[in-house]
């Protein structure tokens, strides 16, 4: 009796032992699945073998349009020549909404433009570095200003883009009284306050205009009104004026972001050609112009 009542316990026993271990083992594997899968998810790049999908604003020049005129629409037809990629294009508003609208919906796999710093995507090496600048027609008595600290600035009328970082500079330098506002934040497919910043400057409504240093050189270099473009890199105090630009593309896209880079690395050159051809003012490290 004994014995059999030790067989009967070891025999109860072990169908309970084999459902735990059968358990244990179900429970693992499906972690082990769960672990592999979010592993796959985070290493897993959605970026279209045979097609070069470029996010990009369809109205808004120098950097893209629709017609493919702008310098980032050429970076973009290099860059797909390197890579023996076909080009296409989500076109979307440059506002609110552009980053999560494109890139994050994997409608496309880059951005041809975005600071260094920035942290909604992750950002390539930088293929250019420039800064905002000052444009004032050639022969006024501006032309030799190299700061917006300088006193003769003072009851001239400033044309700024709102809420950029030389607005700032403004404050500090107590030139907010005669500074004329155009908007941040605009539909580019109905506006295009940059332009019409230019235009003010040219038919003489303001004497001087601070823009983001590629959209100031393009349309300088446009110009009927002969302008001079000055970088604003001797400011002291106040924001930094001065970017590192690169291209954005999501943080999961580690060997795409690592294959841009090469791509970068390699044509410095013909972007460079590309960029001075729109008329964009290059810096080096130490803010000296580049000019070939």
């Amino acid at each position: 009796m004994p014995r059999r009542k030790r067989l009967t316990a070891v025999s109860g026993s072990m169908p309970r032992l084999l459902l735990c271990m059968a358990m244990a083992g179900a429970w693992l594997a499906g972690a082990v699945a769960r672990a592999a899968e979010g592993e796959l998810e985070q290493a897993l790049e959605l970026v279209d073998p045979y097609v070069l999908r470029v996010c990009a604003d369809p109205r808004n020049l120098p950097f893209s349009d629709v017609a493919g005129e702008g310098f980032e629409n050429k970076l973009a037809e290099l860059l797909a020549r390197k890579l023996g990629k076909t080009l296409d294009y989500t076109f979307y508003p440059g506002a609110t909404g552009f980053v999560r609208n494109t890139l994050y919906a994997h409608r496309c796999d880059v951005v041809m433009g975005m600071p260094q710093g920035d942290d909604v995507v992750q950002v390539t090496n930088p293929y250019y570095r420039t800064t905002y600048v000052l444009v004032v027609p050639k022969g006024s008595d501006l032309e030799t200003v190299e700061t917006l600290a300088d006193p003769r600035l003072k009851g001239k009328r400033l044309g700024i883009v709102a809420g950029t970082p030389p607005a700032t500079s403004l404050a500090t330098n107590a030139l907010l009284g005669t500074m004329k506002s155009y908007p941040l934040v605009v539909d580019t497919r109905y506006d295009a306050p940059s332009h019409e910043m230019i235009v003010d400057l040219e038919e003489g409504r303001i004497d001087a205009a601070i823009l983001w240093g590629p959209i100031g050189g393009f349309y300088a270099k446009r110009s009927p009104l002969p302008l001079r473009v000055t970088p604003l890199v001797k400011e002291v105090n106040g924001p930094r004026l001065v970017y590192r630009i690169g291209m954005g593309v999501r943080h999961s896209d580690q060997e795409w972001k690592r294959l841009l880079n090469k791509i970068i690395a390699e044509n410095e050159a013909e972007i460079r050609g590309i960029l001075l051809g729109f008329g964009v003012p290059l810096l080096d490290e130490s803010n000296a112009a580049v000019l070939h």
